[in-house]
């Protein structure tokens, strides 16, 4: 029988971490920004589930398609192995990968995290009637708090894969930061399996952050609602328009909300007024755009070996397994 459960990293680190000071220091700076992770409050999380169905965007489709077409063979090169998910959501096209581990062992760990407690509780209880001889824990909190916190594994490896194309809403910092926390949680002959969308034509982009149905705007306009909840906030959706765009000289999409009217906002548990002027934007995501070839060799300065690369036909998505 399947054992589940559900780990809260977050709540003994909530003033420790000095939550809301990322919120302070974005909007008080010029331009304004917004860390991407305030996207993911649970109706947050509904909305990019939506948005990944959508026929204007790709990734998702597209990087199930390399799962769906190779997850037997990633499974036959690392072998039975923990599995270690960061931003899990649904864990929907993670389907594929346990499918594959479940024919090649007869039971698995698997540890989905992500930051909705929401989404995370339903997908490890929908997980617990598919896989009952699977060890489900999931852990609800960020990303850099679960590397921290992740336990030693009793299996004989461990494999952290990070699906999505996430790390491109890391900026060029970040990403060098990320890839050194998961070298540090990895142990020799561990895995990380990355997936990256990768650059390809404006016309395809910039439809895929602004689909014809609203969902991308209304997804972009939920992270001040989250910031309403959160922060006891008075932010006024009606007063900012979303819109997305291609910054071909640094390949990465920037998703803006931008306001209609001068007004300030008010939040009152960080103890914090802000002035918005009549046009002025907030910078709420950016989704770099990478190039194969120089990421394998950003992996190979933190010690992490591409073992193999996976791709669609039309090489807009890309699949890298390493090995640190």
């Amino acid at each position: 029988m399947l054992t589940t459960s559900l780990r809260m990293l977050n709540e003994h680190y909530q003033f420790l971490n000095n939550e809301g000071e990322d919120v302070i220091q974005g909007l008080t700076q010029s331009p304004k920004t917004l860390p991407p992770k305030y996207f993911y409050d649970d109706r947050g999380s509904e909305l990019f589930e939506k948005i990944c169905e959508l026929p204007e965007y790709y990734p998702t489709r597209t990087e199930a398609w390399i799962l769906q077409q190779y997850a037997d063979e990633i499974a036959q090169i690392t072998g039975n192995c923990e599995l270690v998910e960061l931003g899990s959501g649904s864990s929907t096209k993670t389907l594929f990968l346990l499918d594959a581990y479940q024919k090649i062992a007869s039971s698995c760990r698997y540890i989905p995290i992500d930051v909705s407690h929401g989404i995370l509780k339903s997908s490890v209880l929908k997980l617990q009637q598919k896989y009952p001889n699977f060890f489900v824990e999931g852990l609800i909190g960020t990303y850099e708090q679960a590397l921290m916190k992740l336990e030693s594994t009793f299996a004989s490896s461990r494999m952290i894969f990070f699906l999505g194309s996430s790390l491109g809403n890391f900026n060029p910092q970040e990403c060098d930061d990320f890839l050194k926390q998961i070298t540090r949680t990895l142990q020799p002959s561990d895995y990380f399996l990355l997936g990256i969308d990768l650059q390809k034509p404006k016309e395809i982009l910039e439809p895929a952050y602004n689909d014809s149905q609203g969902v991308t705007a209304a997804f972009n306009l939920n992270i001040l609602s989250h910031l309403n909840w959160r922060f006891q906030g008075n932010f006024d959706l009606n007063l900012f328009n979303h819109q997305a765009i291609y910054n071909q000289s640094d390949a990465q999409v920037e998703m803006y909300l931008h306001c209609q009217k001068s007004h300030e906002v008010s939040l009152e548990a960080l103890d914090l007024q802000v002035l918005f002027a009549d046009g002025e934007s907030i910078l709420t995501e950016i989704s770099r755009k990478f190039d194969l070839l120089k990421m394998q060799k950003q992996l190979e300065t933190h010690g992490l070996k591409t073992v193999k690369i996976w791709t669609d036909p039309k090489q807009w998505f890309g699949l890298i397994l390493c090995q640190a």
